[in-house]
Parts: C-alpha cells; sequence; structure tokens
C-alpha cells in the first residue's frame, strides 16, 4: 500500500494510464461476456439439469439483480478506496462464482454462482468511467470512453460463435472454465498495471486543508431520495427498466433456445447469429450518439424506436418465421442504440449538482429492469408450457407488452424540459 501511495499520479493521457485504462477494461469485457453467456448456455443448461422456462429466467436474471443492487455502493466503495482496491477485492467474487459455475452439481449452485458474478463484475463499468474522470483531460472523456465500450464489446462477441464451438468441442462446463480463466488472467493485469495513487494522504501531505469528507453508503442512499421527488424520475425509471432490458433479455438468454428448438438450428448456428446481433448492437451506440438531435426530438426519437421494438417483439412473437426470428434480431441490435439516448437525457433533465446520483440511480434501474424482465418472461415461457403453448410465443409478448407498457408510461408521464444539447455519453 505505501508503495502504491507514494507513486506518482499518472499524467493525464499519458500512455501510463492509457495502459492501466485497458487493464481495467478487460474485467468490463468479463462483466459483458457473462451478462451475454446464457443465449449459448440456455439448452445445454436445460438440458442437463431439466431446468423449467422460469428456472432459465431466474438463473439468467440473478446476475443482473445482484449487479444492479451493488452498484451504489460500488460507487461508495470508489470514492473511499479508489479504483484498483475496490475492483481487486470484488472481482474475486466473480472469478469464485465462475469457478463455482464451472463445477456446479446442481441448480442451487449454479444460481449462487451467477449472484457472486453479479456482484463481483459490479464495479467493472464504474471503475472505467472513473478513471477516466480522474486521469484524462474532460476533452478526452467520450473517445477514451468510446475505447472502453470498444474493448468491453470483445466479451459479448466471445458469447457469441466462439462459446458456441467451445461448447459442441467439449461441454457448457468448458465455457464457464474458460470464463474463470480469462477472469483471473484479467485480475492479474489488473493487480500488475493499474497503480492508483491513495487520494487522501497525498492531498493532506501537499496542503493544510483537511480531505474532503467522503460519502457513506447511508449518506448516498440519503441522496437518491430527493430526485423521487421531481416529476420526471417516475417516467424516466419506467423507461429505463425497459429499453436496455429487451436488448439483453433477447441476446443474452432466449435467443440461443429460440433458434435451436424453434427452428432447429445448431448451436453455431445460432452463435452466428448472436455474433451478427451483437456486432450490429455494438456499431448502433455510436450511431445514435452521433445522431443525437437533442431536446424535445431526442425523446421523440427513443419513444419511436422502444415502440419499434415492441413491434418487432410482437413479430417474432406471432409469426414463428424463421427469416423473422433470424432477421429481426439483427434489426434489433441497430436499434437497440438508442438507449444510450437516455444518458443524454438524464444528463440534462437534472440540476448538475445531482447528475452523478440521478446516472446512478438511471444505472440501477437499468440493470434492475433487465434482471426483472428476464425473470418474468421465465415465468411466462413456464406458464405457456402448462398451457400447451409453444413458450416463445408467451416469451416474446412479454417482452413487448413491458417494452411498450415502460415507452406508454415515459410518453404519458410528466418528462424533463431540457434544453437542445446533443451528448454522446457512454453506455453501462
Amino acid at each position: 500500500m505505501n508503495k502504491h501511495a507514494a507513486s506518482p499520479p499518472p499524467t493525464h493521457g499519458s500512455t501510463s494510464a492509457a495502459a492501466m485504462l485497458v487493464a481495467l477494461a478487460t474485467a468490463f469485457a468479463l462483466s459483458q461476456a457473462f451478462r451475454t453467456v446464457g443465449a449459448m448456455m440456455a439448452t445445454p443448461l436445460t438440458q442437463h439439469f431439466g431446468l423449467t422456462p422460469q428456472a432459465l429466467g431466474t438463473w439468467a436474471g440473478t446476475f443482473h439483480f445482484t449487479f444492479g443492487i451493488m452498484q451504489l455502493a460500488m460507487g461508495v466503495s470508489i470514492d473511499h478506496f479508489g479504483v484498483r482496491r475496490t475492483v481487486l477485492t470484488a472481482f474475486p467474487l466473480a472469478i469464485a462464482g465462475a469457478a463455482l459455475c464451472t463445477v456446479a452439481p446442481g441448480f442451487g449452485a449454479l444460481l449462487l454462482g451467477q449472484a457472486l458474478i453479479g456482484v463481483g463484475c459490479a464495479p467493472a463499468f464504474l471503475a472505467c468511467t472513473v478513471f477516466i474522470a480522474r486521469h484524462f483531460d474532460a476533452a478526452r472523456f467520450t473517445a477514451m470512453s468510446g475505447l472502453v465500450m470498444s474493448l468491453a464489446g470483445m466479451g459479448i462477441l466471445f458469447t457469441g460463435t466462439p462459446l458456441a464451438l467451445l461448447i459442441e468441442a467439449a461441454s457448457w462446463r468448458a465455457g464457464y472454465a474458460a470464463l474463470t480463466a480469462f477472469a483471473v488472467l484479467s485480475w492479474i493485469v489488473i493487480f500488475w498495471r493499474v497503480h492508483e495513487p491513495a487520494r487522501t494522504t497525498t492531498t493532506t501531505i501537499a496542503s493544510d486543508e483537511p480531505a474532503p469528507e467522503r460519502q457513506s453508503l447511508r449518506q448516498a442512499v440519503r441522496d437518491l431520495l430527493p430526485l423521487f421527488a421531481m416529476p420526471h424520475t417516475l417516467g424516466l425509471l419506467c423507461f429505463a427498466c425497459v429499453s436496455y432490458a429487451a436488448f439483453i433479455t433477447l441476446r443474452g438468454l432466449w435467443l440461443g433456445p429460440v433458434l435451436h428448438d424453434r427452428h432447429g438450428l445448431s448451436l453455431v448456428a445460432s452463435g452466428n447469429v448472436a455474433l451478427v446481433m451483437t456486432v450490429a448492437g455494438m456499431a448502433s451506440p455510436m450511431l445514435f450518439g452521433r445522431l443525437d438531435p437533442g431536446g424535445a426530438r431526442r425523446t421523440r426519437w427513443m419513444m419511436r424506436c422502444a415502440f419499434a421494438g415492441a413491434l418487432m417483439f410482437a413479430a417474432m412473437a406471432l409469426t414463428q418465421s424463421r427469416a423473422v426470428d433470424i432477421g429481426l434480431p439483427i434489426v434489433y441490435g441497430m436499434l437497440s442504440g438508442y438507449s444510450v439516448l437516455l444518458y443524454a437525457y438524464t444528463k440534462n433533465a437534472y440540476p448538475a449538482a445531482v447528475t452523478g446520483r440521478a446516472m446512478a440511480l438511471l444505472n440501477m434501474a437499468m440493470f434492475l429492469g433487465v434482471s426483472l424482465m428476464q425473470w418474468t418472461t421465465g415465468v411466462a415461457a413456464s406458464w405457456a408450457v402448462a398451457q400447451g403453448s409453444e413458450p416463445f410465443r408467451a416469451v416474446f409478448l412479454t417482452v413487448s407488452g413491458m417494452l411498450a407498457a415502460g415507452t406508454l408510461a415515459f410518453l404519458l408521464l410528466p418528462r424533463a424540459k431540457v434544453p437542445v444539447r446533443p451528448t454522446a455519453p457512454p453506455n453501462a
């Protein structure tokens, strides 16, 4: 600790800081992989453990539930202990969870593994954004955030064709074993490369002013409460709960099963579709960021894209066409970047003094919404099976209905009056 505290802070925009950021981004990439692993894992896990669709939805949603509820605590930890210590302390839980999933003898162990992975991955994105804010010039924030998002996309790419090939060549346990090994390597790289100086000691020595008081978890929770008194917060949360959730519920859980069970595609063929959808989803946020019109037009874009997505899910539910079930996920991947406009809307919808709290609340709503949607679609699929109906029709109608309901709430409830000021923040 003393060695790290004594080391000089990295220069803004320096090669050293960039190398540290890339190291941190490896954990974010693993977080992206773990949240989308279900698309290729769902079918073999169902076959091995005899899971019901409801159990499958619970399994997938557990990661996002623990990830979401830990966001505020991880933010406070980063403020208290720094990026390095928070990630190095939390990420071993993701390693332990992945290892537990690798050897899981039953569904309970699998569920516990998912919960541990969610907690361990919780600081990954926050760590990157805080590190950028601390160690790079403000003018480079967007560019460096884009770099991190591009690197993190490699994690989602792995859970397409590469993971499908690995599962077919070996087993689903080999997939988890590979992710465990990658997570260990990521931790080692972060331990080796990231040496953020301790800010308290150096600040106090450098001046006679006392170090600023750090926020406790209780204070952080209390600071969120005034946001709920603002009339536009409820509509924002309703929309946040469904916008990102629809993409992850499809890409991260049901895409593989629907292509395999409904249309008889092999796991590798399903992985190829997931890969193309992922590439489209990676390009989409950059496109929407560049085209962001700002102001009232931004909110209209958000709602129109969300309603279009609801129609796509309804079409997948009702047509049961192979062309539709392959083509529309790719189209929806291209459309899914509209959710990044929600970050720009949120940034401009609240006073600058509470922007950080508003973003934290937005992130929590988005990931808890993923958990809720994945669990709800699992319940819907199990109900459909019990009724003798096709489960994927119930799944996609549920996603369509939740997406439409959240968007309708955003339309009807009060919305913030924001200036026309395009912004292109990073996605979580």
